[in-house]
């Protein structure tokens, strides 16, 4: 296995008597899809907020093609190689595709996270801004506002807005969320496309996509690890269905 692009060690995050994340470690090496699962409200969110800077840890360290990057801020860690998408889309929706893509491409500029207005006519931001919506296949829409889209296009966008810049590693949080059937296959298809050029943590509940998608499976329950496999260990483990994937089973 290649060296690892994220590692955590021991990362603990308390709010007054809630221990949010209970000595956490994994890693992601470049060419692979690392699923994080577990229940609501098992830290899963936290984890990421600490890996993407917005959440600093109480202890342990996150290392970034081996570099120390606990301390550092958002915009540094996103100059590093860190893209997010989040569990809520984010993107404009009173500006088109191509402008969000845009803006996207002028803040990958950006010395520091300063955004002004940006230059909707420079053609150089526009070409930047087509490349990263043609890496979900969304050219054909550019110019239509993110506010007619739908649901399952809007999380795309945001997909797309996160691999701007070409970062190494990418964090997915609950892609799927809200999206039918159809959608959550086409995501799949593109996310599984994604290892090849990034190394990938996705937090996702549609289990089908996880054990579809996942190279290695960690299991969050209560901030700690329970589990940690491929998709056919995690299936098979009592502890795992006991805390998770039972519950699943039971509201089916």
């Amino acid at each position: 296995m290649s060296s690892p692009i994220l590692q955590l060690d021991g990362v603990m995050k308390s709010y007054d008597a809630l221990l949010a994340t209970n000595n956490v470690s994994l890693d992601v090496v470049a060419g692979e899809i690392h699923a994080l699962i577990g229940p609501n409200g098992a830290g899963k969110t936290t984890l990421i907020k600490q890996i993407y800077g917005s959440e600093r840890p109480d202890s342990g360290r996150i290392l970034l093609n081996g570099e120390n990057i606990t301390s550092l801020s958002v915009p540094k860690r996103v100059r590093k190689g860190i893209g997010r998408s989040f569990q809520i889309s984010n993107v404009l929706t009173d500006f088109t595709m191509r402008e969000n893509a845009i803006i996207a491409a002028q803040a990958q500029r950006q010395e520091a996270f300063q955004f002004f207005l940006p230059a909707f006519d420079d053609a150089s931001l526009i070409e930047d801004a087509m490349v990263i919506l043609d890496a979900v296949g969304l050219t054909s829409k550019a110019d239509i506002l993110v506010s007619e889209l739908a649901h399952g296009e809007r999380r795309l966008l945001e997909l797309a807005l996160a691999m701007a810049g070409e970062p190494c590693l990418l964090l997915l949080d609950e892609p799927m969320a809200g999206a039918g059937p159809q959608e959550s296959q086409h995501m799949t298809d593109i996310i599984s496309a994604l290892r090849a050029r990034h190394g990938i943590l996705l937090i996702e509940h549609d289990m089908d996509a996880v054990f579809a998608l996942a190279d290695r499976i960690t299991v969050l329950v209560e901030g700690a690890v329970i589990a940690h496999g491929t998709s056919a260990e995690i299936s098979q483990n009592p502890a795992v269905r006991e805390a998770y994937l039972g519950r699943e089973d039971e509201a089916c």
